[in-house]
């Protein structure tokens, strides 16, 4: 059995797994589901539309599955996932999508989401990432697995930071960030490999030497490019370490990025006059126009 306090409010549609514990003045509203071992701290509020998974702690004023910031959200059906084992500090933070995003967002497993940090709508978070106090996510922004974003860093909507990056305090991003880099500094570019994140993960022999040579060759100093253009460096270090699965995914992403709007892969979803609205009663996909 689910232990609530009794100064708690629990809407009468929410779904509770053994083991949940919800602490003093919290709010759950409707269409809220919450796993076993789960336990929500004093004054946390679950909004409504919302699916919470096992062993997750939220912290004191945490606010889940909030309404969108977003005009063109007209109160259709639209839902915020979180997975198993996440820690979400105070004041976070995490709305619901919209209609015309996807109607989701998404956290994944293993998540550090610290004090005052916000996701918005339509952002998925992959696995393992930790995200530090007063992280400013947009509208569909994706971080991929085992990223680290350092304090008050912005993220501009429909960014995609690739597996293992590191971004640095207060960055502003703008931009797609390639797998397995340092982002941010004075220029606001990729600073350098993250290679601690390889080693503590276990790549394998040789793969964090290939990443580094692709590293300089790539973003280095026009000295450590050799003068030679970006696109073609690429191309040879494919030819060189394209037996390297992690070199792989970064130049695919980074050319994915290259020739994308804005260098942001994600932009070519952003909605037009015909945009899809999830349907408010049944929260199947429709087509209306704006």
């Amino acid at each position: 059995m689910p232990d609530i306090h009794p100064t708690a409010i629990v809407d009468a549609s929410a779904q509770l797994a053994a083991g949940v514990r919800i602490g003093p003045y919290c709010l759950v509203g409707p269409h809220v589901t919450i796993g076993e071992g789960t336990e929500l701290r004093g004054h946390t509020v679950v909004e409504s539309h919302t699916r919470i998974g096992r062993e997750c702690v939220l912290f004191q004023f945490a606010c889940i599955g909030g309404t969108p910031q977003d005009r063109k959200f007209k109160g259709e059906i639209t839902w915020c996932e979180l997975g198993d084992r996440n820690h979400v500090r105070e004041h976070v933070t995490i709305h619901r999508g919209t209609g015309n995003g996807g109607g989701m967002t998404r956290i994944g497993h293993d998540n550090l989401l610290m004090a005052g940090s916000h996701v918005a709508h339509d952002c998925h978070l992959g696995d393992g990432c930790t995200i530090a106090n007063e992280v400013m996510l947009a509208g569909h922004v994706q971080i991929e697995d085992g990223v680290t974003i350092a304090g008050g860093a912005g993220f501009h909507h429909f960014v995609t930071v690739g597996r293992g990056a590191m971004i640095s305090g207060m960055a502003r991003v703008e931009r797609d960030v390639p797998p397995y880099m340092v982002y941010g500094g004075s220029k606001e570019g990729v600073r350098k490999l993250n290679d601690v994140f390889l080693r503590r993960h276990g790549a394998a022999d040789g793969t964090v030497e290939c990443l580094f040579t692709c590293y300089r060759r790539m973003y280095g100093s026009r000295t450590e490019r050799l003068g030679v253009p970006r696109e073609q460096a690429m191309a040879a270090l494919r030819l060189e370490h394209g037996h390297v699965p992690e070199v792989v995914e970064l130049l695919d992403f980074e050319l994915r990025t290259m020739s994308a709007p804005n260098f942001r892969f994600r932009e070519q979803f952003r909605p037009d006059d015909k945009r899809a609205v999830v349907n408010r009663t049944s929260g199947a996909a429709s087509i209306a126009h704006s």
